[in-house]
């Protein structure tokens, strides 16, 4: 399945819109991320086990997305986006979007 953040595919036309998916991930952190997460802030630096657990959060939408694309019977995904808000404190929703699109070559 192509995804693209543009409203076209170069090359390719778009056959037949098939409207909205979306995918999401809410996730928490927990005490052991938070605790090296804290000796990560006094010394500075990427705080890889963040960074890791958005990875995942980021991979899991994008799969959830997909497949609700794939059951409409989309080969592509247009104008995909991003989308991220805090649900409490330690917590936090991943949202992707996009435009399912049946698309052929030009």
């Amino acid at each position: 399945m192509i995804l693209v953040t543009t409203d076209i595919v170069a090359g390719k036309r778009i056959k037949r819109v098939l409207g909205l998916v979306r995918g999401n991930s809410i996730r928490a952190r927990n005490i052991g991320r938070d605790i090296l997460a804290e000796f990560k802030n006094i010394t500075g630096g990427e705080i890889h086990e963040y960074t890791k657990l958005m990875a995942e959060s980021r991979e899991q939408s994008l799969d959830r997305m997909r497949q609700e694309a794939a059951e409409l019977g989309a080969n592509a995904i247009v104008c995909v986006r991003f989308a991220t808000t805090s649900i409490m404190k330690g917590a936090s929703e991943l949202l992707v979007y996009g435009t399912a699109v049946v698309i052929e070559d030009e």
